[in-house]
């Protein structure tokens, strides 16, 4: 079969089919040709001379038709990733906050059961001590009494340590008998009566021997017999065993 020279393609009235691809530069086109089909007029065209002719490229580069078209799928393919990742920073902040409201929701929760609990403890608190019986008031201590340091103030301090030992006297009492024996010196002693004469003179503001001292002695005052409180608790306390009270007592005794 003879290829038709490019001349003759004007003798056609019928273009069945032409495509060209790419540039003047394409590669290897092939084409087809189909012998014995009619004319327009119905006659048998000549042999060699084309009825059909076909032509296909095989090899180039994309035509501007596909590259516009993978240019468009490139582009929506990227907008639906970047629409994709846009959804999911979306889902991921939703979450996010939905978490974020389901702590604090939790934590008001907390704080709320805390005060509760904390309002009921005080309640309790405040029950417990109004049923609580209230202790008796102590009464304050009495007082530290202090006596001066002169016969007025020994008398008044024999007559305190008396009356915690039951051993009866009055002030006017001891009084009189401490003015008749040592006219209320309680360094005083009698060197010059019997006593004296026997090695155991009286002392102090009642003029008490030494055995009279120790054997009427009352606890909790001094055991020397020229201290003035001393001196005369024992003595009173001698006068009440022998005549009653150291009131009865006007001369020696």
């Amino acid at each position: 079969m003879q290829l038709p020279t490019l001349p003759k393609l004007g003798r056609l009235n019928k273009v069945h089919s032409f495509a060209v691809a790419g540039t003047a530069t394409a590669a290897l086109t092939v084409l087809a040709i189909t012998a014995g089909v009619q004319g327009s007029d119905g006659t048998a065209l000549a042999a060699g001379e084309p009825s059909n002719i076909a032509v296909v490229s095989t090899a180039g580069p994309q035509s501007i038709t596909d590259q516009a078209g993978a240019a468009s799928q490139h582009a929506a393919a990227e907008a639906a990733a970047k629409k994709k990742a846009a959804d999911t920073a979306a889902a991921a902040a939703k979450k996010k906050a939905a978490d974020d409201a389901a702590k604090k929701k939790a934590a008001d929760e907390a704080a709320k059961r805390k005060k509760a609990e904390q309002a009921a403890n005080r309640s309790h608190e405040r029950k417990v001590l109004a049923a609580k019986p209230k202790a008796a008031t102590k009464a304050p201590a009495p007082a530290a009494v202090t006596y001066s340091n002169d016969l007025d103030g020994w008398i008044k301090e024999s007559l305190s340590v008396m009356a915690a030992h039951n051993i009866p006297g009055t002030y006017d009492g001891i009084y009189r008998n401490i003015i008749r024996e040592s006219s209320g010196n309680p360094q005083a002693i009698n060197l010059t009566d019997s006593n004296a004469a026997a090695g155991i003179p009286s002392k102090g503001l009642l003029q008490v021997i030494d055995p009279t001292f120790q054997a009427y002695h009352v606890a909790g005052t001094s055991m020397d017999i020229y201290d003035p409180v001393a001196n005369i608790t024992a003595a009173c306390n001698y006068a009440a065993a022998n005549y009653g009270s150291i009131d009865n007592v006007d001369s020696a005794y």
